[in-house]
C-alpha cells in the first residue's frame, strides 16, 4: 500500500485567528506544505502581515484579511473577498478566569460569539465553496476543557464544548458531499493567551500537572492540523484528536 502525501499543493486553506500562536504555527506549516495562506485576523495587521512576508519570503503564496469572525456580514465579506477554500481552520479563539458568580452576561455572550458563534458563522459561509468543488476538510480548534470542564471557565468550556458538538453534526450532514470535518481539542498550550500575564498561578499549576508535566507547543498542534487536512486522514471525520500530553485519556 501506497501512502497518500502530507502535500498541500494546489490548496488554498484559511486560518481564523492566523495571526499568532497556533493559528501562526498551523499557517507556516500549511504554507511549508504547499497550501496557499489565507490570514484572517483582527486587528493584528502588523502580525498577520509579518506572517505573510515570511510565508513568501520563503517562496509560499499568502494573504491577510482583516474580519471580526463574530460578525456575520464581516465573515460573508470575507468570504465573498477570498472566494472558495479546500481547507478551512477555524482557530481564533478568547478564554478568560472568572468565577461563575461573577460572570456576567456580556462575558458569557462574548465568549460565545468568538469561541462558538464565530465557528458556525465561517462554516456557513465557506462551506458552498466547498460543495461547489465536490471536496474539503474542516478542523476546528476546541479545547480538553470542552471535555473536562474546569472551575472558573464555564463559558469558555460551553464553548469549546459546543464546538465538538457543531464538528460532529457538520461531519454527519456532509460527510456525503466529500467534506471532512474534524476537531483538535488541545491540552495546555505555550502561547500569549495561556500564561501568568492573563491567568492565575493556580491555572497554569492545574495546568502543569498533566502526565507529561509540561506545555505543548504550537507546533504540536499545528502538525495535528496538518494530518486532518492531508490526504493521510481521508477516513477521519467527526473525530476529536487531542494532542494534550494526557491531559485525557479516552
Amino acid at each position: 500500500m501506497t501512502l497518500p502525501a502530507l502535500s498541500l499543493q494546489g490548496l488554498t486553506a484559511l486560518f481564523t485567528g492566523g495571526a499568532t500562536g497556533i493559528g501562526r504555527a498551523t499557517a507556516l506549516l500549511f504554507a511549508q506544505a504547499g497550501a496557499r495562506v489565507v490570514v484572517n485576523h483582527w486587528r493584528q495587521a502588523n502580525e498577520a502581515q509579518a506572517l505573510v512576508d515570511q510565508i513568501r519570503a520563503a517562496g509560499g503564496d499568502a494573504l491577510a484579511h482583516d474580519a471580526d469572525v463574530s460578525d456575520a456580514a464581516a465573515v460573508q465579506a470575507m468570504a465573498d473577498a477570498v472566494g472558495a477554500v479546500d481547507v478551512l481552520v477555524n482557530n481564533a479563539g478568547i478564554i478568560q478566569e472568572k468565577a461563575f458568580l461573577d460572570t456576567t452576561e456580556a462575558d458569557w455572550d462574548r465568549m460565545m460569539g468568538v469561541d462558538l458563534k464565530a465557528v458556525f458563522l465561517v462554516c456557513r459561509a465557506f462551506v458552498p465553496g466547498m460543495l461547489s468543488r465536490g471536496q474539503g476538510a474542516i478542523v476546528n480548534i476546541a479545547s480538553d476543557l470542552g471535555i473536562l470542564g474546569r472551575e472558573r471557565y464555564a463559558p469558555y468550556c460551553a464553548a469549546k464544548a459546543g464546538v465538538i458538538g457543531l464538528t460532529k453534526s457538520l461531519a454527519r450532514e456532509f460527510a456525503p458531499q466529500h467534506i471532512r470535518v474534524n476537531a483538535i481539542a488541545p491540552g495546555p498550550v505555550a502561547t500569549a493567551m495561556v500564561s501568568l500575564e492573563h491567568m492565575s498561578a493556580e491555572w497554569v499549576d492545574k495546568e502543569l500537572a498533566i502526565p507529561q508535566h509540561r506545555l505543548g507547543a504550537p507546533e504540536d498542534i499545528a502538525a495535528t492540523a496538518l494530518f486532518l487536512a492531508s490526504d493521510l486522514s481521508g477516513f477521519y471525520t467527526g473525530q476529536v484528536l487531542g494532542p494534550n500530553g494526557g491531559s485525557v485519556m479516552p
